[in-house]
């Protein structure tokens, strides 16, 4: 699956990140054979490499070209990079010629922090970090130490209408067991209730369940998995019973990051991605209403990615590429703006421009924003590929065989601990 601002971010398992971003070749130089020069006539100074992923919106090249042509303390390369960009950046970091300013999704890797390749954004963000949602932020942190800048913000969000809800008698859900009674209660011979994916919500709503447990992944210290407690078996259990109603719908036309089954009303209550939004106020109008995942002894709950910008900490001009990064993504207010509103349906990392951003300034948009501010959660910087592979396991066990949960998730904490013992070894 290509990686992109839709996708960055789907944590089932908690792999977000994992994939393979769709980005720019192997060429890890200066300048990319795909990209121009977008340096200004009038700029100055030191030439400066920037590495975007390829954006599937169109005008986010031409516009963050044009951005880049407007600082004039260096002159800025942007690199649309075409191709395995996580490849392709992974191994210009460990070159003479890596790009001086990079995005990456959620911000850079544990492993990148720790092997120094990314300068520490903390002292150049000051005081305006309070600008910016405190979950997206804290995405970024580790150690006490800001390591990127959110440029804009996705999200995932349960659709309904209120007219289908309101015909079957129910008020929208706010707790799992209330989705499981609601799913059933508007699902019809010709209409099912609700739609997750064709697995049932196994991989896009795992780590959900344990959030809105009440649960994270880990102790404070991070030195131990703190999923593993009779609340999270308690809602796995909940899940199950929604998972074998027949309110739950497990085939549709698309998969969940494609409101089409929603829209074409094969499903009544769809999770779903919020850039789908505009196809969704399209077909219905004013009825359209969005919600977080319902708690379970916990709190909703949405999960949220968000492409960020690095500079590399090998740079020749840290102290210039940090200038540049504060202008743009830290100054630059309407520049945001237009990255989030004008190229899809984004929310800005500062709540602040929330209502200067169309899409997300009223009704389910703003809706949907303030889930971020209030309920957003991105997967943990040390939850590794196989912490989220042995969590997807011992939840699809539980689910789809009816696994004991003690002896599942107590299998997949030993696995989470040994994970954590590496990486902070």
């Amino acid at each position: 699956m290509a990686l992109t601002r839709r996708t960055l971010f789907t944590v089932g398992g908690g792999l977000a990140a994992t994939a393979t971003l769709a980005a720019c070749g192997t060429n890890t130089g200066r300048t990319s054979p795909a990209a121009t020069a977008s340096a200004g006539a009038t700029a100055s100074g030191p030439q400066l490499a920037q590495w975007y992923h390829q954006y599937g919106e169109d005008g986010v090249e031409e516009a963050v070209r044009a951005w880049a042509a407007e600082f004039t303390d260096a002159q800025i390369d942007v690199n649309w990079v075409l191709s395995n960009y996580e490849d392709a950046l992974a191994a210009a970091l460990l070159t003479p010629t890596a790009p001086d300013i990079f995005e990456y999704a959620n911000g850079p890797t544990l492993d990148m922090i720790k092997a120094g390749q990314v300068a520490d954004l903390t002292e150049m963000l000051g005081d305006a970090g309070a600008e910016f949602t405190p979950s997206v932020l804290a995405r970024m942190t580790y150690d006490n130490k800001v390591w990127a800048i959110p440029q804009t913000v996705d999200m995932q969000l349960l659709y309904y209408r209120p007219s289908v809800l309101a015909e079957a008698g129910v008020q929208p859900p706010t707790t799992l067991a209330e989705l499981t009674e609601v799913a059933q209660a508007v699902a019809t011979p010709e209409r099912g209730g609700f739609y997750a994916g064709q697995d049932g919500g196994i991989g896009v709503l795992g780590l959900l369940l344990m959030w809105a447990s009440g649960l994270d992944e880990f102790n404070e210290a991070r030195t131990q998995a703190a999923f593993n407690t009779p609340a999270l078996y308690a809602t796995v259990a909940q899940y199950k019973a929604l998972f074998d109603s027949p309110g739950m719908v497990k085939a549709a036309s698309a998969d969940w990051s494609d409101a089409s089954p929603f829209i074409n009303g094969e499903c009544a209550l769809q999770w779903g991605g919020l850039w789908d939004l505009p196809n969704v106020t399209e077909a219905f109008g004013d009825d359209v209403g969005v919600l977080p995942f319902p708690a379970s002894g916990g709190d909703p709950v949405v999960p949220f990615g968000a492409f960020s910008a690095c500079v590399s900490a090998a740079s020749d001009h840290v102290d210039v590429a940090q200038d540049y990064v504060r202008w743009l993504w830290v100054d630059s207010d309407d520049k945001q703006v237009e990255f989030s509103d004008g190229f899809g349906t984004h929310i800005p990392a500062k709540p602040s421009l929330f209502s200067r951003a169309s899409q997300v300034a009223s009704g389910p948009g703003a809706d949907a924003a303030a889930f971020v501010t209030d309920h957003g959660r991105s997967n943990a910087l040390f939850w590794t590929a196989a912490s989220g592979q042995a969590y997807s396991t011992a939840l699809s066990n539980c689910v789809l065989n009816g696994a004991d949960p003690a002896a599942e998730f107590g299998a997949a904490a030993q696995t989470v601990d040994a994970e954590l013992a590496r990486v902070n070894d």
